[in-house]
């Protein structure tokens, strides 16, 4: 009996991820359509960044001509996880990975491609590599179509699409706030200061979400559950989270 092949089994079970993010990210490219970034540029973007939280928010905050201090730390405490992510993924990988591969590997981590890595018995650089190929050409190529459709199609039309926008965030948060009353209070929490920060005109929109993201972070910490990602299968780790990490 032939052994699978360790790399061909991690393609083949990233094919899902690759095709919820490809969908969940022609919401990003009609995003940065609405805020000017160019096709090619947001491609780029997706394909450097890889976290749809990050994303939004940098983008959001390069719309409202927001500096680039809020810019680096607003993207920075967003993706503030993916540090401890690295760290895990690190402990998981044989001496003999080496430091170039190790960052290789951490610059393509998602929540999901983590937890489909993780919920293998040995974790190796070749079948975690080739688990990032897929779901990382349907981030940028979904992102691209997205931008590029925007461009095309008339404004009345991007602006209804925005719409997508709003119900990817709606499939994320409502069944986690179902079954958890604490993502509940975060996102209330959440929402609730960031809308009494909304009405400080001074305070620009890439420092409200620095704001938010500090006071919701530290006020939910002490009490919230670590989250321990559960072994994945092809099927289980579709849970996107709207794209690449929200």
């Amino acid at each position: 009996m032939t052994t699978p092949n360790p790399a061909a089994a991690a393609l083949r079970d990233s094919i899902p991820i690759a095709l919820g993010y490809f969908t969940v990210s022609l919401a990003f490219g009609l995003y940065c359509a609405r805020m000017g970034v160019p096709p090619v540029l947001a491609g780029l973007i997706s394909f450097t960044n890889l976290s749809s939280s990050g994303q939004f928010a940098g983008i959001t905050i390069i719309g409202a001509q927001g500096s680039y201090l809020e810019l680096a730390i607003g993207v920075a405490l967003v993706n503030l996880r993916y540090v401890l992510m690295a760290i895990s993924l690190g402990q998981r990988l044989g001496p003999q990975v080496g430091t170039g591969r190790r960052l290789l590997l951490a610059a393509g981590i998602t929540d999901e491609i983590y937890a489909l890595g993780m919920g293998r018995r040995q974790v190796g650089f070749g079948d975690y590599a080739a688990s990032m190929v897929l779901p990382i050409i349907g981030w940028t190529s979904g992102t691209i179509v997205g931008a590029a459709a925007g461009e095309v199609l008339p404004a009345r039309l991007v602006s209804a699409f925005g719409v997508l926008l709003y119900a990817m965030f709606v499939a994320i948060v409502v069944p986690a706030a179902a079954g958890s009353w604490q993502v509940l209070a975060v996102v209330l929490g959440a929402a609730g200061l960031s809308s009494l920060l909304a009405g400080i005109d001074r305070l620009e929109v890439g420092w409200r979400i620095i704001i938010v993201t500090i006071v919701v972070a530290a006020a939910a910490a002490p009490w919230l559950p670590p989250h321990r990602p559960r072994p994945e299968t092809a099927e289980g780790a579709q849970g996107i989270c709207g794209g690449p990490s929200q």
